[in-house]
């Protein structure tokens, strides 16, 4: 007769409180920040017109910052978003533009092109065994020259009769009284939750990045599941070009990089919230409403200019900080607890 395992002990209130705030502090704050805001503008900020503003305005940034975090959750960082979202929205208005393709064409053309860029990158990381900082880098500004090629410098302007009404409507449209864009974001959260807190696919990311030589040992394809992540990545940046185009409806080929580094302090500081220490879609929705609040925030205040990059800045370098620890607080509890081995992936046990 197999003797009854006693109940594990509950944790320290401590340790259960810190967990709380740990998970759901950013959020917390996001709460905190829009109250502070409203009581501070009452008129302006807690409007419906301001809500949906702030709706429409950073969805490509939440977009992008969503599309980062997948190759972050397995340890790698794909630099090359910024320059791709800006090769992206102007190889849209070039072929809507200049060569007179039909929009749903261009924006499919646009969306595969973007997962085939990811699939290079992946592949000069993982096969060619660059770090993927320099790998995605160096991608990244031959996706700027070819920018630059396309455009010769210049921006795109559409004719008198300007870009189809269906192809501006992907941006435009409204849906129960909000901009159709927001939904787009909840969408992507839902398909990126799912895909990594509930498939195997997930949680083979997750262990890669937590322990490259764990993921080894059980047979988890390493390299495949890189490469997928950006693969996964490049047809989110390939997305919120599309979108970029539709918002903008001028083609700019310098814009991308302004997208670049809110993209990472969202995927960088959501990793700190919902599951901290890892890269994960909620808390990245999480991060990027934060930062949406704030920056609307600081702009109705008055703020000067230079105050928006001081803020992504100053952030960025707050959600490493908080992403290191919350990474080596979560190896610190792994330690102390018995090591679980994922199931080896099905190529793995035949």
């Amino acid at each position: 007769m197999t003797p009854s395992r006693a109940p594990s002990p509950r944790p320290p209130l401590g340790r259960r409180f810190g967990h709380l705030i740990g998970a759901y502090g950013l959020l917390a704050l996001a709460a905190l920040l829009f109250l502070t805001f409203s009581l501070t503008l009452p008129d302006t900020f807690p409007t419906l017109d301001n809500i949906s503003a702030v709706l429409s305005n950073q969805s490509v940034t939440a977009i992008l910052a969503l599309g980062a975090t997948l190759p972050i959750a397995t340890g790698k960082f794909d630099l090359s978003i910024g320059y791709g979202i800006g090769l992206a929205h102007v190889t849209t208005m070039q072929l809507i533009v200049t060569e007179g393709w039909s929009w749903p064409l261009v924006c499919l053309v646009v969306v595969l092109g973007g997962a085939v860029v990811g699939a290079v990158n992946g592949v000069v990381v993982e096969f060619a065994r660059i770090d993927s900082f320099i790998a995605t880098l160096g991608t990244g500004s031959i996706m700027y020259a070819f920018t630059g090629w396309i455009t010769d410098g210049a921006r795109i302007v559409p004719g008198p009769h300007g870009l189809p009404a269906g192809f501006t409507a992907l941006y435009d449209s409204r849906f129960l009284g909000l901009p159709v864009a927001a939904f787009y974001v909840l969408a992507l959260t839902a398909v990126l939750w799912l895909l990594l807190e509930r498939l195997p696919f997930g949680r083979y990311l997750y262990v890669i990045g937590s322990n490259p030589r764990a993921a080894d040992l059980v047979g988890i394809p390493s390299r495949r599941y890189i490469v997928c992540a950006f693969v996964g990545s490049g047809l989110v940046v390939g997305v919120a070009g599309v979108l970029l185009a539709a918002q903008q409806q001028i083609g700019n080929p310098s814009v991308g990089m302004d997208y670049l580094l809110p993209a990472f302090v969202g995927a960088l500081l959501g990793s700190t919230a919902i599951r901290p220490g890892r890269a994960n879609a909620l808390g990245t929705l999480v991060a990027v409403t934060v930062l949406a609040i704030g920056l609307a925030g600081i702009g109705q205040l008055g703020a000067q200019f230079w105050v928006t990059p001081l803020f992504n800045g100053t952030t960025l370098l707050i959600a490493v900080g908080l992403a290191g620890y919350a990474a080596r607080r979560q190896l610190r509890q792994r330690r102390t607890e018995p090591s679980r081995a994922p199931h080896p992936p099905p190529e793995a046990a035949s």
